[in-house]
């Protein structure tokens, strides 16, 4: 038996010429690095424990979060610190009339039920921003639709340079459409509500799918030992191009070298990466590291699994 081909590339090296087709994926490592074998065998065992169930392949299972930016927005520090918080005010009304749509999947498609506007809207706004007089007090954490980020195991990292001024995004339009998002059927067209903000170049796209017609991501499935010393987890992607893929390491404050280590098969992909653990005292915050890699085969509709838990990664561009 032909055994999955381990990859191991510096980030952002690129291989140059055309891919290979999927089934024709090398089977050889192309770059000694330290930490290989053991990734490799993790990898193959995480692999083995995928079982994504009928939905995977049938439903609708977005690996993105429900807020999509619908372009490049020109965001200043202040825009983007109340978008990643979910900071709006509205100049115009919000209609409450539902509309139908379906979701079009390269594979084909699927008619589920829609949120109206003033609910997504409802969805995209999180309150008045901090600092502002008389307004509630934040908790400092992740808001939802907002990026996920992992705690070190000192707590959640602060800092005061994070402060920033007293913004909303103002809403001055809304429309019904439909936007590209990563699922777990490949890339489809999703209906949508397009909220153009005064402040930014592009509108602000809240997913009009319902909740209740989302199927979740399944449970992880991953060995139950701990990672071997010098590898870690991959948090989520970044971005993805046909065959380049940037992707967020899990790494110590400290690490140094870091690379990331891919795993391909027809059907899947798991990536991670290894480093060099710094040697005596240093703060224990977890940091998230994008590194770049090139696949031997466009990504597709195949999932992107964490070595380290088993989890299939989302997109989370910011």
């Amino acid at each position: 038996m032909r055994r999955p081909a381990l990859l191991l590339v510096l980030p952002l090296l690129l291989t140059a010429g055309c891919a290979a087709p999927v089934a024709d994926l090398p089977v050889a490592p192309r770059y000694p690095s330290p930490g290989g074998e053991a990734f490799e065998k993790r990898a193959a065992e995480v692999t083995e424990a995928w079982r994504p169930g009928p939905d995977w392949s049938t439903g609708y299972v977005p690996l993105e979060g429900p807020t999509v930016l619908t372009g490049d927005p020109r965001f200043t520090p202040d825009t983007e610190a109340a978008y990643l918080a979910g900071w709006y005010r509205a100049q115009v009304p919000i209609p409450p009339t539902r509309v139908g749509g379906e979701i079009r999947f390269p594979d084909g498609r699927l008619t589920l039920p829609l949120v109206s506007a003033a609910e997504a809207y409802r969805q995209l706004d999180q309150g008045d921003p901090l600092p502002c007089p008389g307004r509630p007090k934040r908790t400092g954490r992740p808001t939802p639709g907002g990026p996920t980020v992992e705690p070190g195991p000192d707590g959640w990292a602060t800092s005061s340079a994070t402060q920033t001024a007293c913004l909303s995004l103002t809403v001055t339009g809304v429309t019904f459409g439909a936007v590209p998002v990563r699922t777990s059927r490949g890339t489809a067209q999703v209906p949508a509500w397009l909220f153009t903000i005064k402040e930014l170049a592009t509108p602000v796209a809240r997913l009009a799918v319902a909740p209740t017609a989302v199927t979740p991501v399944p449970e992880p499935a991953a060995p139950a030992r701990p990672l071997a010393d010098g590898l870690v987890g991959a948090q989520n992607i970044q971005a993805v191009d046909d065959v380049r893929m940037t992707v967020r390491l899990g790494v110590g404050a400290c690490d140094t070298g870091i690379t990331p280590l891919v795993w391909e098969r027809p059907d899947v992909v798991v990536v991670g990466g290894s480093v060099t653990r710094a040697t005596g005292n240093c703060i224990a915050v977890l940091k998230l590291e994008p590194v770049a890699v090139t696949l031997g085969a466009p990504l597709g509709a195949r999932p992107v699994l964490d070595v380290a838990t088993g989890a299939p990664l989302s997109i989370a561009p910011r």
